[in-house]
């Protein structure tokens, strides 16, 4: 039986996508997991699920060499060296574990990105909240502090002066159970618009816009594939320094970078294929599938190059403007409806109590849009994301008796 193992995964969107693409390749992926009730699409697939401490590669390699897979991958950031460990141990196709765990670690990555010459921000990493203050300081302007290690903008703030960075560490580093790494980075804040360069062994795919909610978070809003930006040569090239300077060459990466004044500066280098359904806007604005590139790769099957769609894709995610408890969502079919919209998703039901984390968690849903200009998929998507309507409990009259 050709197993394909799945250490974690993302709960939603590419985790998914991940299982069904290794079933259309004939492989029977099967997950492992350290809290399976996490993952409902697997009991949607009808997906084994193996019950395991992930956090612990020997645990993970056992499983594993009992099944004997065609290969071993993860979608989820704080798994993706474990399973290249595993398969590297068990003679599978892998990417590097070295050049994973140089991206997981900010501090790190940033210092070998600036010996290769690679442009990032001005930065200093901090163990305490008063080196934090010290740094924001030295550093002089509105800095960003975050984590070391982490993903979808958990953790990351914009601090306007000393004090406000003194006090967003201390809280970062008071909670052990969502930043255990304690260890932080204060960065110059770079100003101008966001990208990211999509690459699959070192060789740029794309390059997509993406759309930020209000400071002083980093939620994203949006993402447009393939960008229409005069620079995007410029910021593929940049992308791929910096993945070559960190090692990383074989598999997925995932490179954010902002123009600053027109010039691209690498933000950070994801050691996996991008979050927020930009594998599913590449695949419908390109006709090209990641993730079956990379389960391919992982099972060590050929990969068959697909013929460009020359398309434009854009989604908009919904986040709600306020938090309380949900009494009714609404407008759901009216964006289904819409000329262009492929995909609609509303996590949202009635007794859903909103409650903000200011990262990717605060998503409750999308629309996903195509065209053939980049300027209607934007115009659609932003169009059938107005037709959702929340209303909450508090809002709503009682009838009167």
């Amino acid at each position: 039986m050709n197993w394909f193992v799945l250490v974690e995964s993302n709960t939603t969107g590419t985790g998914r996508d991940f299982a069904v693409a290794a079933r259309q390749r004939g492989l029977r992926p099967v997950l492992l997991a350290r809290d399976p009730r996490r993952y409902a699409y697997a009991a949607e697939l009808d997906l084994p699920v193996r019950e395991v401490n992930t956090a612990d590669p020997d645990a993970v390699a056992a499983i594993c060499r009992s099944l004997g897979p065609a290969g071993i991958a993860s979608s989820s950031e704080y798994f993706v060296g474990t399973a290249a460990v595993v398969a590297q141990r068990l003679g599978l196709p892998a990417q590097s574990p070295t050049a994973i765990g140089l991206c997981r670690d900010k501090a790190a990555q940033r210092r070998r990105l600036r010996q290769a010459g690679v442009p990032v921000p001005d930065f200093v990493a901090c163990d305490t909240a008063e080196e934090a203050g010290a740094a924001a300081g030295a550093l002089g302007g509105p800095v960003v502090v975050k984590p070391v290690s982490g993903s979808g903008s958990a953790g990351v703030r914009r601090c306007a002066n000393p004090g406000a960075a003194r006090w967003w560490a201390a809280r970062l580093l008071a909670d052990r159970r969502r930043f255990p790494a304690g260890r932080l980075l204060v960065e110059r804040e770079v100003r101008g618009a966001e990208y990211s360069v999509e690459i699959i062994d070192g060789v740029p795919v794309g390059v997509t816009r993406k759309h930020l909610g209000r400071a002083p978070y980093f939620v994203e809003t949006g993402h447009d594939h393939p960008a229409r930006v005069p620079e995007a040569a410029a910021l593929s090239e940049t992308a791929v320094l910096a993945v070559r300077a960190v090692g990383h060459l074989v598999g997925p990466a995932h490179v954010e970078l902002r123009l600053d004044g027109g010039e691209p500066t690498v933000i950070e280098i994801n050691p996996r294929l991008a979050g927020g359904l930009i594998p599913r806007l590449v695949h419908h604005a390109t006709g090209r599938d990641m993730i079956d590139e990379v389960v391919a790769a992982a099972a060590g099957l050929p990969v068959v190059a697909a013929a460009a769609a020359g398309r434009f894709a854009s989604i908009r995610f919904l986040l709600p403007h306020r938090q309380g408890m949900v009494a009714d969502v609404s407008g759901l079919d009216r964006a289904r409806d819409m000329p262009g919209v492929v995909d609609v998703r509303c996590t949202l039901e009635p007794g859903t109590d909103v409650r903000f984390t200011h990262s990717f968690t605060d998503r409750a849903g999308h629309v996903l849009c195509v065209a053939g200009r980049a300027a209607d998929a934007v115009a659609v998507a932003e169009s059938a994301l107005a037709e959702f309507r929340i209303t909450y409990a508090d809002e709503v009259v009682p009838a009167v008796i």
